[in-house]
């Protein structure tokens, strides 16, 4: 999940950067090729690490595709030929994203906010938690199983689905990748992979739409602005 740790310590919220503007957030309209993304990506980590740009969390959609982490192991690609693939540096396994989910990259100073790889980590799953929570959906983590979890009796007892999903990388000490939010994508796509590398039956995929909250994408994007300052400052 983590490509590069800086130090080991946990807890809540990462410091805000005194004398620093605030995050720029940008939100993107349509779907966002993956490449070209990376791309400006990797350009804005390197302007925010010589303080040449501000902050930015950026908001949007990517067309079917599956990206491979620095953990994807040989047997949790079931299907290759379904949606193109990208291997990315990020940590993490195999990941889909797709219409309807909604993707959060975050472009932190890190270093200045601390430097605490495990706190950051921690940071956007609880960025993610508590977004869930303003629809009325309890989320969770789960100990030894990457992302946010909601809990599925309906399915059987035991039976969880993750709705989140993270994996990050930090380059002289700031941060980019981020998160993935369900909204209402195809959930038939993620067939296409083992998410998080778990093949029990009673671990899932599920979204908001799935467990009958209609959200849309901008109602969600006002709960991930409005619960990332309480968690980011």
């Amino acid at each position: 999940m983590v490509s590069e740790r800086l130090t080991t310590a946990t807890g809540l919220p990462i410091p805000p950067v005194s004398g620093k503007p605030a995050p720029e957030w940008r939100l993107s309209a349509g779907l966002a090729g993956y490449e070209a993304t990376l791309a400006e990506m990797e350009s804005r980590v390197a302007a925010i690490a010589s303080g040449n740009a501000p902050e930015l969390v950026w908001l949007l959609e990517h067309p079917a595709l599956i990206t491979a982490g620095t953990s994807a192991g040989e047997g949790e690609l079931l299907v290759s030929d379904r949606f193109p693939v990208f291997k990315t540096g990020r940590g993490g396994r195999y990941t889909y994203h797709g219409p309807g989910q909604r993707v959060g990259y975050v472009m932190l100073d890190l270093k200045a906010r601390g430097g605490d790889v495990r706190k950051f980590v921690h940071s956007l799953e609880e960025w993610q938690i508590r977004t869930l929570a303003a629809f009325d959906v309890t989320a969770g983590r789960r100990e030894g199983r990457i992302g946010v979890w909601v809990e599925r009796p309906d399915k059987g007892e035991g039976f969880e689905d993750k709705i989140a999903a993270l994996g990050i990388r930090v380059r002289k000490g700031v941060t980019f990748h981020g998160v993935s939010l369900n909204v209402s994508p195809d959930l038939s796509h993620f067939e296409a992979i083992m998410p998080c590398g778990i093949s029990e039956q009673r671990y899932g995929v599920t979204s908001l739409a799935d467990l009958g909250v209609k959200a849309s994408m901008a109602e969600v994007d006002d709960a991930l602005r409005e619960k990332f300052a309480e968690v980011f400052g």
